[in-house]
């Protein structure tokens, strides 16, 4: 499959079609569909304007930053709609027809909220084009507006991580009879997400009462590619300039909560922008949480995913590594986990000692070393063990990063011995 030939789609959804069956079930059994979207694509990086290999596909590594996205955007918008489908899938071809709507109104959102990618239905000639053709046409000129990678981390993230707004406002399209009113609305809400966005960078960024040369070349960078009218544009500038408090971004408190989500976790990486986390800077991010109604645990949590995303990827962020040493990120996220994963001790307990299977290696461990094989199952049944607590059914843990050594760090004191020690 090659995403910059015709017909690439088609192949894309045949390749995918038991995740997307996966995604329909979930939707019908799920009582907090953001939640399952968070889950799904936060770590693909895509919130992030990072897209992140996550495809399993055997021509995946010849693609690039922008076919990527474009795959991205393609999975998250139908993953969106599936997420929210009531009704059961039980053969291919019911799961086609769910494809096909779902592609329809594709096309009729992005015909409708950005006229700019309107795309017609019949070519030049008066030749038909199919519900195919035209979303993968409208995906390339959606991903034709994104920058590819340059050299700067921040020119890639801010241009980029607006493709969620898309998503987020498709999901609320897909509950609407497109006409011209709801097709008003719908622009107007783009642009004033848009613009909250700017008033938050703008609040991050000066929560240390100090704007920092690389928080004024992302407020460029963003404004570039924001779209704004040019009155936007203008009033965007000046509140990047002045700043304005948490009280003054006015986010809708009726937003979802997988909106919410992204608005804070987009103020925690502006914050990043200038290397350094301070007291300040955390004291915003609680009293932006708490604006959100978010609790101290919900940023938290917050925190946890994006240093968990940023330490799995790390060799595919390498132009990350001149806003953020491996190291420092490495220690505050241990640091994050350690006190998640004693609050909830006893949960961890419980699971361990349920498990036989890592009972039998944990007791084989004291008398003998393990081999290779035992110690990498050990590693996955301890990962198995951290996914007790509720808050990783959202969260996404870097397995790679997650070795034998840092579980140990990460998992309560003397857990290993306790676990055990019903054993004996």
């Amino acid at each position: 499959m090659d995403p910059g030939s015709k017909g690439w789609l088609k192949e894309y959804l045949e390749f995918r079609k038991d995740l997307l069956r996966n995604v329909t079930a979930n939707g019908r059994n799920t009582a907090h569909p953001d939640h399952s979207l968070y889950r799904i694509i936060q770590p693909t990086g895509l919130m992030y304007g990072q897209p992140i290999n996550l495809f399993q596909h055997p021509n995946s590594a010849q693609w690039d930053d922008k076919d990527r996205m474009k795959i991205l955007l393609a999975e998250s918008l139908i993953s969106s709609s599936l997420l929210f489908h009531d009704k059961s899938v039980n053969t291919v071809d019911e799961m086609s027809e769910v494809i096909m709507k779902t592609l329809e109104r594709i096309t009729d959102f992005y015909n409708h909220v950005f006229p700019e990618l309107a795309t017609p239905t019949k070519t030049l000639f008066g030749q038909k084009r199919s519900t195919l053709e035209v979303v993968e046409r409208i995906l390339e000129k959606r991903i034709e507006k994104t920058t590819a990678f340059k050299g700067n981390f921040w020119t890639h993230f801010f241009h980029n991580s607006l493709l969620f707004l898309d998503i987020f406002i498709f999901g609320q399209w897909i509950h609407t009879n497109a006409d011209k009113i709801v097709s008003d609305f719908f622009k107007y809400e783009r642009e004033e997400l848009r613009t909250s966005l700017v008033k938050i960078m703008a609040a991050a960024a000066h929560s240390n009462h100090i704007l920092e040369l690389e928080e004024r070349r992302l407020m460029d960078y963003f404004l570039q590619s924001a779209n704004l009218p040019p009155e936007k544009k203008k009033e965007c500038q000046r509140i990047f300039e002045q700043g304005l408090s948490v009280e003054e971004i006015n986010v809708p408190t009726n937003n979802s909560w997988i909106l919410k989500k992204y608005f804070l976790e987009i103020a925690i990486l502006t914050i990043w922008a200038d290397k350094k986390v301070e007291e300040s800077e955390l004291e915003f991010l609680r009293r932006f949480a708490d604006t959100l109604s978010f609790s101290d645990d919900d940023l938290e949590h917050s925190l946890i995913a994006i240093e968990g995303f940023v330490l799995e990827h790390w060799e595919d962020l390498n132009y990350l590594q001149d806003k953020k040493d491996f190291q420092e990120v490495t220690g505050q996220y241990i640091e994050r986990m350690s006190r998640m994963t004693g609050k909830n001790k006893s949960r961890l307990l419980k699971e361990a000692r349920n498990s036989d299977h890592l009972m039998e290696i944990l007791s084989q461990a004291r008398s003998r070393e393990l081999d290779a094989d035992e110690k990498d199952a050990l590693r996955h049944l301890l990962i198995d063990v951290l996914r007790s607590i509720p808050s990783f059914v959202l969260i996404s843990l870097p397995q790679r990063f997650l070795t034998l050594p840092i579980l140990m760090q990460i998992l309560p004191k003397n857990f290993i011995a306790e676990s055990l020690s019903e054993v004996n």
